[in-house]
């Protein structure tokens, strides 16, 4: 039924949740951290136990499986993402990928209002500027996934081109483009520790983004490869960061802070 029954694949377990109720009953990503690197199976048990269920899934590029969850409680929605059997990230998505309405209480209302709002106005900037010349694709289709991987990449949403679509891959680029713009101040993480910087390595070449994490303190404790897809797990115990970083033709994709691995 679910992402975790499927074999011989990376299950990406990206936890999307929708907008909660209230703050205190919040069911969202961060708080399944710790299932990063876990075996699908248990994986899927635990979720249970926290009270989530499972809506759907599907499988994706790569090798990739996807699966959406359901926490009734708190009418948040995640979505996770497994390969080789075990799960790899636990992503924030909404209500709607669950097949919920993400209103639940009147602060659900005004939270969604306001996101709405921002959302609004990113949409109105990447209409304008998002493509390279300024100008859309005449091709309905062509457009549609150029819009999607832009989507995709601004909100770090896992590289998924089945197809091998050009305008995907070239969409996905400006997306990170821009959320790098967007967050460039960031260093990617939070607490009181001083943190190594890491995002301006999106989109980098893999050999020197190797390097620099090597530089910064950061040491190489996993990895594997599925397809032309290469995942690889960094660890810099001392400001207590775990990276995931994904290569795909030679260059990073996605680098992130997952909080947790067994290895980290």
């Amino acid at each position: 039924m679910s992402f975790l029954r499927t074999t011989g694949t990376v299950l990406t377990t990206a936890a999307a949740i929708g907008l909660a109720a209230t703050p205190a009953i919040a069911k969202k990503a961060a708080s399944l951290q710790d299932l990063n690197g876990a075996r699908a199976a248990g994986a899927e048990s635990e979720l249970q136990s926290r009270g989530w269920k499972y809506v759907d899934g599907h499988k994706g590029g790569y090798g990739a499986a996807y699966s959406n969850w359901w926490h009734h409680d708190s009418r948040n929605c995640v979505q996770v993402e497994v390969m080789d059997g075990h799960v790899m990230t636990i992503n924030d998505v909404t209500a709607q990928d669950c097949g919920h309405s993400e209103h639940g209480s009147g602060a659900g209302t005004a939270v969604a209002a306001v996101a709405g709002a921002a959302l609004l106005a990113a949409l109105v900037s990447h209409k304008s500027h998002h493509h390279d010349d300024n100008k859309h694709d005449d091709d309905a289709e062509a457009e549609a996934l150029y819009e999607r991987g832009y989507t995709d990449g601004l909100h770090n949403v896992a590289y998924h081109n089945s197809g091998r679509s050009d305008a995907y891959s070239s969409g996905y680029s400006a997306g990170v483009d821009q959320r790098t713009a967007n967050t460039g101040h960031h260093h990617g993480s939070g607490g009181y520790r001083a943190k190594a910087e890491f995002k301006d390595l999106t989109g980098a070449r893999a050999a020197g983004a190797d390097s620099t994490l090597t530089s910064r303190g950061f040491a190489n404790v996993d990895g594997f490869k599925s397809g032309s897809t290469a995942y690889t797990i960094w660890s810099r115990p001392q400001s207590n960061q775990c990276l995931q970083m994904t290569v795909a033709d030679g260059h990073v994709y996605d680098i992130s802070d997952i909080g947790h691995h067994p290895k980290c």
